[in-house]
């Protein structure tokens, strides 16, 4: 196991990366703190995206530790003045080379999105033809540009970027590198498709999120 961080998947995947740097606004507080089903979001993203990773750590502008999990490292952008996902996707990619340096990818995730694939990792890491490519996540034509595997070696070039590109739109940077989309159909559920990328933004989403949870378990059994 890597020192700093917690035992995790298999070692040919990636190390992991959960981006929860965002300012919460609509939600009025910290998503990643909000429950759902009695539990952190942020820890229903951990307990989902750590068995498909080598190890993960999570971007925040916070430094606490976790109390939930107390071994995972936390750590802020590299570039200050909240620049956007793609300054948390830089952190990852700064923080990999540290831990994983002949590592070729990072993969990044959200906070705010609790039913992402279980098997989100593996199809990304299948679509990848070379080191140089961005695998991103799809569902029909929507582009789910944080659910990626980023390479590494990218990371230069995406801070040069983040202090030249006004817009910062994430799909302007992944569009300038080789990519594949790879699509993730949704989920069938009792109550009918559920979209597996739904995030929550909003206190009504959250509810949204508390309705669907016991079809997703249901659904994952």
């Amino acid at each position: 196991m890597t020192a700093g961080y917690p035992a995790a998947g298999r070692s040919e995947y990636p190390p992991g990366v959960i981006l929860a740097g965002g300012r919460s606004s609509r939600m009025g507080s910290d998503k990643s703190a909000r429950l759902l089903g009695g539990i952190p979001l942020l820890q229903h993203v951990i307990e989902r995206f750590a068995p498909q990773t080598s190890m993960v750590g999570v971007n925040r502008n916070i430094s606490d530790k976790l109390d939930f999990a107390p071994t995972i490292p936390v750590f802020a952008d590299t570039v200050p003045g909240h620049v956007g996902p793609m300054g948390g996707v830089l952190a990852a990619m700064r923080h990999a080379r540290v831990f994983t340096p002949t590592g070729s990818h990072v993969a990044t995730v959200p906070t705010d999105t609790p039913f992402f694939p279980r098997d989100l990792v593996a199809r990304l890491q299948m679509a990848i033809s070379g080191p140089d490519e961005i695998a991103v996540a799809f569902s029909g034509e929507t582009m789910h540009p944080v659910f990626a595997l980023w390479p590494i070696a990218l990371a230069d070039a995406l801070e040069t970027w983040l202090l030249t590109d006004e817009k910062r739109r994430v799909r302007s940077f992944i569009e300038r590198h080789p990519m594949s989309a790879v699509p993730f159909a949704p989920l069938d559920t009792a109550d009918g498709p559920i979209d597996q990328f739904f995030n929550i933004n909003t206190p009504a989403d959250l509810e949204t999120a508390e309705r669907w949870l016991p079809l997703i378990r249901e659904n994952e059994r």
